[in-house]
């Protein structure tokens, strides 16, 4: 038997993490733009990382560490501000230098040490900035810092995303903490969104990134703001078995339910911080012919202009709903297909429920919001993708974003 808790905290939630959040320099605004998290003893690690081939030199780094150690590792360092991304040869020996500055300071292997950046694209890291910064970050860390580097990992993101919970199982107790940010050029496909995970669990490299994969598919790799993948999307993992519980496969479902449930919390968390965002938007595709339909389908209700702006205005517009499943790949069955906001049935069966709109309208006026579209294929494979709707503020922000 094993029972879950939400608690309080975050990526300092489980024993023997320490945190700190800083501003350094890198961003104009003075607001924090420097993160570090550490375990106080090595930790196997492991992460998922961005499928978009403009990779940026922290993710580039962090794999080539990962493989150098065995997955293993003490601290991951997080700059935001500044993506380090399209940067060259000059961005790869930042990112390096990054990773043994924290090691120096902390008294690690450089390679022990994980790196990401984010923030604005082909721009060089201030790494004189860096240089003071990291002491200082190491300095401060503390089993209290896990709000302090919610805050340094932020760039246009409106609030810090924290989330942890604690499993009591029959061998003993061990906790899940994790942070996460984003909010514009959201669509992860990971396996410019980071999100970090902790656990005081004692957990092979294997198991970790198994456990690291299989949760992000139903969080991390299940939510879109703008259908961006990001040049800096991963997801980190550190578990340095503080807790003396150790994860063997009997309890492998704890661990990835404990994982998921953490993961899903900071990705909720994004989507209703997007850029721009008025309104969280379940959307499911249901009746699908096979699992990767599924998927399909519901990213590309999600990721359609049309849905989100009609979403946005309050508009029961099912019409775009069935052209963006037509149009998503996945079979798809006109004469059987239903859709459905909230409890609403507006068209099923090749037929029309007009009269309905003016309810459904209602119900759109609310910021938590579901729809589903079943594909009518008579499958029963179903999957569901979290998006917001778009706004003109969206457009804003990034018109403006470099400026």
């Amino acid at each position: 038997m094993a029972e879950l808790h939400v608690i309080a905290g975050g990526i300092t939630a489980p024993a023997g993490f320490r945190a700190s959040g800083l501003h350094c320099g890198i961003k104009a605004s003075g607001k924090p733009d420097l993160a570090l998290v550490v375990s106080d003893a090595p930790a196997q690690a492991a992460g998922v990382f961005t499928l978009n081939l403009a990779k940026a030199a922290p993710l580039v780094v962090c794999e080539e560490h990962l493989a150098a150690t065995g997955g293993r590792a003490h601290a991951i360092i997080t700059n935001s501000g500044c993506a380090n991304a399209c940067t060259g040869p000059q961005g790869m020996a930042d990112a390096r230098e990054m990773a043994a500055l924290t090691a120096a300071a902390i008294g690690c292997d450089a390679r022990q040490v994980l790196v990401a950046s984010t923030g604005v694209i082909g721009v060089n890291l201030k790494m004189d900035k860096l240089r003071a910064g990291i002491p200082q970050a190491a300095a401060a860390l503390s089993a209290d810092g896990g709000a302090d580097a919610a805050r340094g990992i932020m760039t246009t993101d409106p609030f810090p995303k924290e989330y942890a919970v604690e499993v009591r199982t029959d061998i003993g107790t061990f906790r899940v903490g994790g942070m996460a940010k984003g909010s514009g050029m959201i669509e992860p496909r990971m396996a410019t969104m980071l999100g970090y995970l902790t656990t005081d669990a004692t957990v092979d490299p294997v198991t970790l990134a198994r456990a690291v994969s299989d949760a992000s598919r139903f969080t991390f790799n299940a939510i879109t703001v703008d259908g961006e993948p990001s040049t800096n999307d991963c997801v980190l993992a550190l578990a340095n078995g503080a807790s003396g519980v150790e994860i063997t496969e009997d309890l492998y479902p704890v661990l990835f339910e404990a994982f998921r449930t953490v993961a899903h919390a900071l990705a909720i968390g994004i989507v209703r911080g997007g850029e721009g965002a008025t309104k969280l938007i379940a959307i499911t595709a249901a009746g699908a012919a096979s699992d990767a339909d599924a998927w399909m389908a519901a990213r590309a209700i999600a990721n359609s202009p049309l849905v989100k702006t009609a979403v946005h205005g309050g508009d029961p517009n099912w019409g775009r709903l069935v052209a963006a499943a037509g149009r998503s790949g996945a079979a798809f069955v006109l004469d059987h297909a239903r859709v459905q906001i909230g409890s609403l049935v507006l068209f099923e069966d090749g037929r029309p429920f007009d009269e309905r709109a003016p309810q459904a309208a209602e119900y759109l006026a609310g910021t938590d919001l579901a729809i589903e579209v079943n594909l009518g294929t008579g499958g029963s494979h179903t999957a569901t993708v979290w998006t917001c709707d778009l706004s003109a503020e969206y457009v804003r922000i990034n018109a403006e974003y470099r400026t």
